[in-house]
Parts: structure tokens; sequence; C-alpha cells
């Protein structure tokens, strides 16, 4: 999971400034903070799906009883964590 600037910075996004594969975006306000947004994600054939919900809702234990998971605010980014 990463921002779209982080993808920016990084080199990883098209002429639409869209991130290119194996990226894919995440629909969400360009404002969003993970003061008020959580972003999960979810382990799916094979590769993580994620998503953004508002902190501390039913939706977002919905998700995690689902299996959905918080990804901590350290590992939001282009490089993987160490």
């Amino acid at each position: 999971m990463a921002t779209a600037r982080q993808l920016r910075e990084a080199g990883v996004v098209d002429e639409d400034e869209r991130p290119v594969p194996p990226w894919h975006p995440i629909d969400g306000p360009s404002d969003a903070s993970t003061m008020w947004y959580a972003v999960l994600r979810k382990r799916t054939r094979g590769i993580f799906i994620g998503t953004l919900c508002i902190r501390h809702t039913g939706r977002q234990a919905s998700l995690e009883e689902q299996g959905w998971s918080e990804v901590p605010i350290a590992e939001i980014g282009v490089e993987p964590p160490p």
C-alpha cells in the first residue's frame, strides 16, 4: 500500500498519474488522512487488495471480521517494510 504521492515520487505512475501494475488505485477522498481513515488490506488469490474506511466504525469492525487487517502507518509506502 502506498499513497498517490509516494507512487508519483517513485515514478510508478503513467502519464495520467494513475498507478502502473502491479499497483492499483483505491478510491477515497484526495484529502484522506490516516487520522480519520484506516487503510485495510486482504490477501486474495495471491495478491493484496485494499480499501479505506473511517476509523472505529461498524464498517471497519465488519471488514476485520471478514479477514481484512489494518495496514500499520509505518508500512504505507513503495518500499517493502524491513
